[in-house]
């Protein structure tokens, strides 16, 4: 839930920013994230502080407190970091403040990583490289009054807030990177059903939509009905509105596994790498597995062996469609699979490498995919078929992802291992929004259908033989000799009706008629003339 007020408070701060001279979306985000990050370490080393008085027990600071202010150590560090925490800075005034956050608590940024002794730990690649783009002390006094006003002390709030920042990047990226829509994106956590005990992973993370839509899922399926609780607002049209905030209560028991080994994300875009941690970290995930990685790359293999082979339970992504690597950097593992320059034929056989035997992925992969004649593309779709367990494939509006792009696409649902019998696959016209580049809201909505036809699909119940419906499955052998074509128009069955017209004699005598009224009409007109 956020306000209508609380939207008016992040639309003036990105005016702001862009009158301020820095225009592009991702570094705004950015820059307010190193903001809210400062504020949030150093709320979090006051709750230590006050659980420390009480309990005595000792704790890690995040700020150092080892000496007076100004003293150094050995290695020329300073002793005491007091000055670079929100409270003690934020007063001060604009020309001073900017040289400050620059010079000292950016430089504080860095050192705590450095001091964190784990070189691709969470907060070390959170801080990779970070740099103030900031260049005017007003702009700086404003951004940090503003973030200071927000309430990041809400874990519910908090997480929209930083949903409604993503939700200003209107730019597609290079490489067909551009945003999943937020209901695209729950549609597919929905479909997988992810459980409390999975290890979850998107290997081309972005902004850590799938991550976060994951752990929202668990908010809401692990809430009792004392832990939820309905508030009232009114939105920025005026209107009320109501909400169910869930507490989470039944999560307790699996909290450190939440905490710490159930989201893993990898990125090769260090920006993006930054906005997906504090994505994860505002929605109220404390320690989540995200790197700075090229997943594709050989380097993956040698840096994380433990995470790039049998290693999840869910994998969800919308990986890049129109990248084209070097085959001389892709992991050879990844070419037994499939001998392949294309992205997103190596993506599909990067997640099976990933998944555990019986793990399942939800992926969003373009048409080409499904239909394309190359060797490697058949060759990709018979392993999925032969060697492992194809469950569906999902056929999506081609407008879905506009205003970024017109590509049609497909989800596509698997497990690894085992062997595929039947696939169903669904038929989607509509998703609830416009296709053009407006995307407004209309009434027209197929996903509360394809949910309930995808669970009556797993449930064993129901007729899927009739190819003419939205849904309906296919069976291997057909699969087979269509040479592994997944494109639904090869198996969809049109329904013609017949059209009915009048007899010719008909019209013809109709016209003629209509003719001697035109000439009638005609004449009273001269006539009063």
């Amino acid at each position: 839930m956020i306000t209508g007020e609380l939207k008016n408070r992040i639309d003036s701060l990105w005016t702001e920013f862009w009158t301020g001279g820095i225009a592009n979306p991702l570094t705004v985000i950015e820059q307010i994230t190193f903001l809210m990050y400062s504020r949030l370490l150093d709320m979090e080393e006051r709750k230590d502080e006050k659980r420390s008085q009480l309990t005595g027990k000792h704790f890690t600071r995040r700020f150092r407190l080892d000496g007076k202010p100004g003293e150094l150590d050995k290695n020329g560090k300073a002793l005491n970091e007091q000055d670079c925490r929100w409270e003690n800075w934020r007063h001060l005034g604009a020309e001073q403040m900017l040289p400050h956050v620059r010079d000292k608590v950016f430089k504080h940024f860095s050192e705590m990583a450095e001091r964190s002794g784990n070189e691709g730990s969470l907060f070390a690649e959170f801080m990779k490289d970070a740099q103030m783009m900031i260049q005017k002390a007003n702009l700086l006094s404003k951004a940090v009054e503003a973030v200071n006003n927000l309430p990041l002390d809400q874990g519910d709030t908090k997480g929209d807030l930083y949903e409604y920042l993503l939700s200003k990047l209107t730019t597609a990226g290079i490489n067909g990177q551009f945003r999943t829509p937020r209901h695209i994106i729950r549609l597919m956590v929905e479909l997988m059903q992810p459980q409390v005990t999975d290890r979850v992973c998107d290997p081309a993370c972005g902004t850590g939509g799938f991550l976060v839509e994951t752990y929202d899922y668990m908010m809401r399926t692990h809430t009792s009905e004392a832990g939820k609780h309905t508030e009232t607002f009114i939105n920025e049209r005026g209107e009320q509105e109501t909400t169910t905030l869930f507490s989470g209560d039944l999560l307790t028991p699996h909290r450190k596994h939440i905490d710490n080994d159930m989201f893993h994300g990898f990125d090769f875009d260090a920006t993006m790498l930054r906005v997906a941690s504090m994505n994860l970290i505002m929605h109220g995930v404390a320690a989540p597995d995200v790197h700075y990685q090229d997943t594709l790359s050989q380097s993956f293999e040698e840096k994380r062996p433990k995470q790039s082979k049998n290693a999840f339970d869910l994998i969800l992504a919308n990986p890049p469609f129109k990248g084209s690597l070097d085959e001389q950097d892709v992991a050879p593992d990844l070419l037994r699979v499939v001998k392949t320059k294309k992205t997103e034929l190596l993506f599909i056989g990067l997640i099976l490498r990933m998944l555990k035997t019986g793990g399942r992925s939800a992926t969003i992969v373009p048409d080409g995919v499904l239909f394309g004649s190359s060797k490697a593309h058949v060759q990709l779709r018979q392993h999925l078929i032969e060697n492992n367990q194809l469950e569906a494939i999902i056929s999506l509006p081609s407008g879905v992802f506009k205003p970024y792009a017109g590509v049609s696409t497909a989800i596509i649902i698997f497990s690894k291992g085992g062997s595929t019998d039947k696939v169903f696959f669904y038929d989607m016209h509509a998703d609830g929004y416009s296709l053009d580049d407006k995307r407004q809201p209309i009434n027209d909505n197929d996903l509360p259908d394809l949910k309930t036809q995808y669970q009556q699909w797993n449930a064993g119940k129901g007729e899927f033989s009739d190819r003419t419906q939205k849904a309906f499955s296919v069976s291997k052998a057909d699969l087979v000799a269509q040479n592994y074509d997944l494109s639904i128009n090869r198996y969809k069955e049109q329904v013609h009706s017949e059209e009915q017209h009048d007899d010719p004699r008909e019209i013809l005598k109709s016209l003629m008629a209509l003719e001697t009224e035109i000439q009638r009409e005609l004449k009273e007109l001269e006539g009063m003339l």
